[in-house]
């Protein structure tokens, strides 16, 4: 079963490599059919930063929960900080897509709070 959800883990990351260095925007061209637009998940004054947030989020607990007990813990940890800059400082290159600096900053704290979330719980579970 930790197999199933360590391919699952591999594969949402993937999936987020795709979608953040794919030209336009295919959630755009899936729920509104059209590349140029940037759904939000929730409105709020920050646009698509929230979108990042949330994806980051969810996906570095989803690994961090994988590896927790694993010696690889702290290396899903930097490995996804890294991702997080990389995918947004390579939108610079790619048409269609623009960096912004919300959308690093919520990328970056979607791992941290993350992290931190797990930390705590961990720190929790022990007592």
């Amino acid at each position: 079963m930790a197999g199933i959800l360590k391919l699952i883990f591999q594969f949402s990351i993937l999936l987020l490599i795709i979608i953040s260095l794919y030209p336009g925007s295919l959630l755009g061209l899936l729920f509104y059919g059209d590349l140029s637009i940037q759904p939000t998940l929730i409105k709020n004054p920050f646009g698509g930063a929230i979108n990042h947030f949330i994806s980051y989020f969810l996906i570095s607990i989803f690994g961090f929960i994988l590896y927790f007990k694993s010696k690889k813990f702290k290396r899903v940890f930097y490995s996804l900080l890294v991702l997080s800059v990389s995918l947004e400082v390579l939108q610079l290159l790619i048409p269609d897509r623009t960096y912004e600096t919300y959308d690093l900053f919520a990328n970056i704290l979607g791992v941290a709070l993350a992290y931190f979330a797990i930390k705590i719980y961990l720190s929790f579970k022990q007592q």
